[in-house]
């Protein structure tokens, strides 16, 4: 139980951070993206392209939480199989003889 705690905790943490960094990356990739060539004058749907930022950013949140929650699962595979090595016990050394 405490592995499955473990690895739904670095998830989390994974999925937090992910979402964070789509929160910050995704609107300057999205401008980018959108942007009309050599400045050109456009006439658009107001709401409709709201719609379509706002729908853009929640899936590039929802891929950056995957992402995350992905990548930290490998690192909390790796963390709780390195404590687990650290942590197993050695065989006892086989007792020295004694002189009789």
């Amino acid at each position: 139980m405490a592995v499955l705690k473990t690895l739904l905790t670095f998830m989390l943490a994974g999925a937090f951070l992910g979402n964070q960094a789509a929160t910050y990356a995704a609107p300057h990739f999205m401008a980018w993206y959108n942007e009309t060539p050599l400045a050109a004058q456009t006439v658009c749907n107001l709401p409709q392209v709201v719609r379509d930022v706002t729908a853009d950013l929640i899936r590039a949140q929802l891929i950056g939480s995957g992402l995350g929650a992905a990548a930290f699962l490998v690192l909390g595979i790796l963390w709780v199989r390195a404590r687990a090595r650290k942590q197993r016990p050695q065989p006892p050394a086989a007792p020295s003889p004694t002189p009789a």
